[in-house]
């Protein structure tokens, strides 16, 4: 599973690597910070981050805001500020940018994740909801966003028992015996997905952590008989220890 990508841009180099410490465990990417306004753009271009992490108070004659108003006119993807004591004019400077989020220093470890979530969540929905389309599935971390009537609703990846194709769906088994229904393929899902989610048939693929039992015809997924494929089978019991 591709690992959502951070861009942090912080001019102050020891709360820069805390930052990016801290995203490192969170889970996520994120690649070395920027210090000011070009090393960003640099970044921005070379990269393509899937969120910007912004020190407001940068040095040099181009400050975060003004990172901001080009991210948001050239990159479309969003942004959160980061401040200590902004005054007021740069404050009312920052508002005019609608930020989905707005940390003061110092955060705690809790704040930074659920910032980015909903960052990431709020931005990319509404962007979808505009366009009127099937949504591409939001990744972040440890869950799924998958679109539901007017909600994108968030799945915890551990809970997904298995997953069955159908026609040009994908619809996913979840304990309790719930179900999500997403427009992809099964192909361009499963390469999203971590390396504990495997294909057993042309039709399904499993989370490894809810397999119960192998044999010839079938696994069982928690109470589950799901078929396996003779072309997948080796491979499974290549991947699962068998005494």
């Amino acid at each position: 599973m591709s690992k959502v990508k951070i861009l942090v841009v912080e001019d102050e180099i020891v709360i820069a690597d805390n930052i990016c410490d801290t995203l490192d465990e969170l889970g996520y990417q994120v690649f070395e910070p920027a210090i000011n306004y070009t090393e960003a753009l640099e970044l921005l271009e070379n990269e393509s981050p899937d969120i910007a992490m912004l020190d407001i108070q940068l040095a040099g004659a181009k400050d975060g805001i003004d990172l901001a108003w080009k991210i948001k006119e050239d990159y479309d993807i969003p942004f959160i500020f980061l401040t200590s004591n902004a005054d007021p004019r740069t404050v009312e400077r920052a508002k005019k940018l609608t930020p989905p989020a707005y940390l003061v220093k110092p955060f705690s470890k809790d704040d930074l994740y659920t910032s980015i979530e909903l960052a990431l969540y709020n931005h990319y929905g509404n962007s979808f909801e505009k366009q009127e389309q099937e949504p591409p599935q939001v990744i972040v971390n440890d869950a799924i966003f998958v679109k539901s009537k007017n909600l994108f609703q968030k799945v915890k990846l551990a809970e997904i028992q298995y997953l069955k194709a159908e026609h040009v769906y994908v619809e996913l088994h979840v304990e309790g015996g719930k179900k999500h229904l997403i427009r992809n393929s099964m192909n361009a899902f499963c390469e999203k997905m971590p390396e504990n989610f495997f294909r057993i048939h042309r039709s399904y693929a499993i989370n490894l952590h809810h397999l119960e039992a192998i044999n010839s015809s079938y696994v069982l997924v928690g109470e589950e008989e799901i078929p396996i494929g003779k072309n997948y089978r080796d491979e499974l019991m290549k991947r699962v220890r068998v005494e």
